[in-house]
């Protein structure tokens, strides 16, 4: 696996502008007057499928040989990357075939199955489900697309950095959620590639913190997964976003559950944005940190809005409970 360069984002966004539209940086005074900086919100929810990774997705399947697509393309998801697998083989006529946790967010399972993918539910945490799409995918002989060990999926999704930077070129620092780590690997590709001195900084829910124990102790590292933001779900590090934040990752913020539903009732109060957990997760990191913020210009990715009603509901519930 060949760590993506800024070339390699640059072609990806060549190829993605064909197929998605561009999303926008917005500036949120409410939030701006919370955390005594400039915030700007990287609209992520706003892309068709309602999250970041559907640039991957067109990225990588654009890739692929007429072989690869022919004999058919499994992945492993919680949910968005997924209905991002599944929508680029659809527009690539290629088969997709989506393993699902049990249990796994029932709008999003919805979303993948009209989109033309086959479902398959196995296991009830996430890593389960990959390791039984990687034996189907030897068994079979289909195209096994890993969540975050992909070059092409970090190259994609390293577009929306390449987009914040353009609209904001004197942007000091940039937040992003963590599960896998395609987007925090991607952030990092682009920010240091353009001017090191943008600060990158990725945030998890300290109720699956694989991959900050990853990045704090230098090794792939296994944890407890225990959080309702399935978009930030994972229970390892994975190696290549890994690699890739070692060295380039300003620092890394855990965040509770509780921090992270009161991030989502924020963004609708403050921001009339609708994100999911794992959308919300980058903004309740920023808050928990704003006293680094001061007076800084900052973009936070707000990475998906698939969220369900009864999601929103408890977020609501979390931020009348800390007014």
């Amino acid at each position: 696996m060949e760590i993506p360069t800024l070339r390699d984002v640059y072609a990806a966004k060549r190829l993605i502008a064909h197929h998605l539209p561009r999303t926008p940086l917005t500036y949120s005074a409410g939030l701006s007057q919370l955390m005594e900086a400039d915030i700007y919100l990287k609209h992520e929810e706003y892309l068709p499928l309602g999250a970041f990774k559907q640039r991957g997705g067109i990225n990588l399947l654009a890739h692929l040989t007429p072989e690869e697509r022919d004999r058919g393309v499994i992945t492993a998801s919680t949910g968005n990357h997924g209905q991002s697998i599944a929508s680029a083989c659809r527009h690539f006529g290629a088969r997709a075939l989506i393993a699902l946790p049990e249990g796994a967010n029932p709008l999003k399972a919805a979303a993948i199955q009209a989109l033309g993918a086959e479902l398959v539910y196995h296991g009830t945490m996430y890593d389960e489900t990959r390791a039984y799409a990687e034996r189907l995918a030897n068994e079979e002989g289909y195209r096994f697309v890993h969540p975050s060990d992909e070059p092409l999926l970090i190259s994609g999704v390293a577009t929306a950095t390449l987009e914040i930077i353009e609209d904001l070129p004197d942007v000091d620092a940039i937040w992003v959620p963590l599960g896998g780590g395609s987007g925090v690997a991607g952030a990092c590709i682009v920010a240091k590639a353009v001017d090191p001195n943008i600060q990158v900084f990725a945030v998890q829910s300290e109720a699956a913190p694989a991959g900050y124990l990853s990045w704090q102790q230098g090794q792939l590292v296994q944890a407890p997964m225990n959080t309702f933001a399935e978009g930030i779900a994972t229970g390892v590090g994975y190696e290549l976003p890994q690699v890739i934040i070692r060295h380039r990752l300003d620092d890394f913020v855990l965040v509770s559950d509780q921090q992270i539903r009161e991030a989502m009732a924020l963004l609708v109060e403050k921001a009339h944005t609708m994100a999911e957990g794992a959308g919300a997760t980058a903004t309740a990191g920023a808050l928990k940190e704003k006293n680094r913020l001061k007076g800084k210009k900052v973009a936070i990715v707000v990475s998906g809005g698939n969220v369900t009603l009864e999601q929103l509901a408890a977020a609501s519930v979390a931020a009348q409970a800390n007014p």
